[in-house]
Formats: structure tokens, C-alpha cells, sequence
């Protein structure tokens, strides 16, 4: 190694590892002679060494010839080379921005809002909930359907029944008319015309209703509109009524395979609302509407407009009318926490005590 340094001010140490140079660092001094030497053992914050001169034995701190990593910032464009051109799997990163980690969050009215009626969505059914809703008119167009088509007389049992469902469904699974998709199709379409001829093309909201739905509005609620309805006759109903702009989703009897008391339909509305299921608010008039809610962790409001209140009781409200309801009530609602759906416990099947026989001993003494 070398023994020599330079006799100038300013000193020039070489650091070797295995007769390899590691790096050179310069010390500041008016003594030419000193000599220092620096062992490099793995850690960059290496003890201080004790190095043997000619007349006496200095102690060299090894601080002074160590050099800081400086982790490199997220700005700094030598971080990550901008040639790089790798593929990123879509199922990693969201295609949308999620509204929790929206830039204007940092705003706290603008938080208040987006974290109170905001971060809400509504889901309306069509029949019973906006519109008056004439349920006589829904089995009258099953029965004059099953006198044309030469199909049995349902029951008044089976009528209740299907209430609320598709038409191909009903037809296939609980009057078991027909199961050929082509069949389905015409027969649900027969019985969708018989109905809007009895219906005349006449709509009109109900009690409390419009005055509802012009609230949310106003406070950026958005609204979906769930119905097994073909979607030209809803959006004819819409028009007729003079809602139009108020619903920011419709979904119809194309857009789902299965209706009520299937989640279906409300999951199908909650995904283009761009909600999460817990904080969306169904409003039905049935129980089978209340089932599917709950079914799928949103919360119900039931409407008492065919059925007596108190048979709408697994609802987590229950009204008569729309108009008994404001913004408040349905931040509260939201807020309630789903119950944890829990494994239903099998029950221990307990085995029956073997039968004993009874021996009569007989002993005469």
C-alpha cells in the first residue's frame, strides 16, 4: 500500500478493500505528514480504527469518510427512466378514481358534502314507489294472456306470487308454461302489450313523490330507478310525467336476468350509481323488495302503498308516503352499520340412548 501522500495542504486518502479502491475523499489539515487510513467492513457507519504512524498512534473517526445515501424524492425524474415501457395488470389499479381520494376532499365543506349526501345513492322502484300502481291491472294481463295462449287459469295464490318478477321468469318457473327462450320472449311480449292497452298510456306520481325526488336533486343525490318493465315503456312513462334529468340510471327488464326477490336488479344499480352497496337506500312497497335489500347489505324503506304497515316490518323504515322523509333521515339511515352475515350453525343431531334390555333374573333361594 501506498506510503506516501501529498505535501500540500489538503490530503488525499485512499480507501482499499482487497487491494481495490473503494472511494477518495480529501481532508482539510496544515500537518503534510498526516497519515490516515480507513477500512471499509460492509456497514457505510464503520467504528472508529486506530491507524499505527511513526511517532505516535491517532485515532481517525470514520464519519468524516462516509458518504450519505440521499434517497432519490418522487419528483426526481432519475428515480424511475422514463423509456421504461412495462405492461400494468388492470386489475391492480382502478380504472376510475374513487371518490374518497378525490384531490377536492382537502376542502372541509366540500368533505362534509361529498362524505355526507354525497357518498349516498338512491334506488326507486318504478310501480308502487314514483307511480301509482294498480296491481288488479298486472293479474287482469296474466289472465286474458292465459285465455289467449290457451294456457291454464293461474290461481290467485300464483298471481300474488309473481308480482315483482320478470316476465320470462314468471312464465318459466312458476307457471311452467313454456321453457323455450323463443317461446319466453313472445309471450312476455304479448303479455307486456295486453298490459299497457289496459294501462291507456296515462301515469302520474304519486302523493309526495315528485316533491321527494326534487330534493334529492338538489342536494346531488343520485337517483336509480329499478323496474322489470321493458325500458321503452319506462322511459315513455318518464317522459309523460315530466321527469326527465331526475334519474341518472334506469334499469329495465334487458338489463338483468332474474328480478325480485333476486338482488340482482339493486346490485346491477348500485354499480352504474358508482356506490358501494352499504351506503345505497331501496324504496319498495313489498316485501319481496325488503328480501332483496337486505340480501345485498342495503338498507330499505318500505312504502305502505299496497300492503298494511305492519306486515312491512323487517323494513328499516316504513312510511306511506315519500313526503315523510328529508335528506337528514337518509344520512342517518346510511349510517347504520349492516349486521355481519354470520354462518347459519348446524345443529348437532344427538344419537338416541341404545335400548336396554331389562333381564328378569330368577333365583329361588
Amino acid at each position: 500500500m501506498a506510503d506516501s501522500f501529498a505535501t500540500a495542504t489538503t490530503t488525499t486518502t485512499s480507501v482499499f478493500l482487497s487491494q481495490r479502491v473503494l472511494f477518495h475523499h480529501k481532508f482539510t489539515g496544515h500537518d503534510s505528514r498526516r497519515r490516515q487510513l480507513v477500512f471499509l467492513r460492509g456497514n457505510p457507519v464503520i467504528p472508529t480504527r486506530n491507524v499505527q504512524t511513526r511517532k505516535n498512534l491517532k485515532v481517525t473517526r470514520a464519519l468524516s469518510t462516509t458518504e450519505t445515501y440521499k434517497t432519490p424524492t418522487v419528483d426526481d425524474p432519475k428515480r424511475i427512466p422514463r423509456d421504461w415501457n412495462y405492461r400494468v395488470d388492470p386489475l391492480v389499479w382502478p380504472s376510475h378514481p374513487n371518490k374518497a381520494d378525490d384531490s377536492t376532499l382537502h376542502n372541509p365543506l366540500l368533505r362534509q358534502q361529498r362524505l355526507g349526501s354525497g357518498w349516498l345513492g338512491v334506488i326507486l322502484e318504478w310501480e308502487g314507489v314514483v307511480i301509482e300502481d294498480d296491481s288488479k291491472l298486472e293479474q287482469q294481463a296474466w289472465l286474458i294472456l292465459s285465455d289467449e295462449q290457451g294456457k291454464p287459469t293461474p290461481p290467485t295464490f300464483l298471481l300474488n306470487r309473481i308480482q315483482g318478477m320478470k316476465s320470462e321468469q314468471a312464465i318459466s318457473e312458476i307457471l311452467c308454461w313454456s321453457r323455450d327462450p323463443s317461446t319466453l320472449r313472445r309471450l312476455a311480449d304479448c303479455k307486456e302489450e295486453i298490459h299497457r292497452n289496459l294501462q291507456g298510456g296515462f301515469y302520474r306520481f304519486r302523493h309526495g313523490s315528485k316533491d321527494f325526488i326534487t330534493s334529492l336533486s338538489k342536494h346531488d343525490i343520485p337517483i336509480a330507478i329499478a323496474s322489470t318493465r321493458p325500458r321503452r315503456v319506462i322511459e315513455e312513462a318518464v317522459k309523460f310525467i315530466g321527469a326527465d334529468g331526475y334519474f341518472d340510471v334506469i334499469v329495465a327488464a334487458e338489463d338483468v336476468h332474474r328480478g325480485k326477490p333476486d338482488p340482482e336488479m339493486f346490485m346491477f344499480a348500485a354499480q352504474h350509481l358508482g356506490i358501494i352497496p352499504d351506503r345505497c337506500i331501496v324504496f319498495g312497497n313489498s316485501n319481496s323488495t325488503v328480501e332483496a335489500a337486505h340480501d345485498c347489505r342495503m338498507k330499505c324503506v318500505a312504502v305502505a302503498s299496497k300492503h298494511p304497515v305492519y306486515e312491512l316490518g323487517a323494513a328499516n323504515r316504513v312510511v306511506r308516503r315519500l313526503s315523510e322523509l328529508c335528506v337528514v333521515d337518509l344520512k342517518n339511515l346510511a349510517a347504520i352499520e349492516s349486521p355481519e352475515l354470520l354462518p347459519e350453525v348446524e345443529m348437532e343431531e344427538e344419537d338416541d340412548d341404545p335400548v336396554k334390555s331389562i333381564k328378569t333374573d330368577d333365583y329361588f333361594w
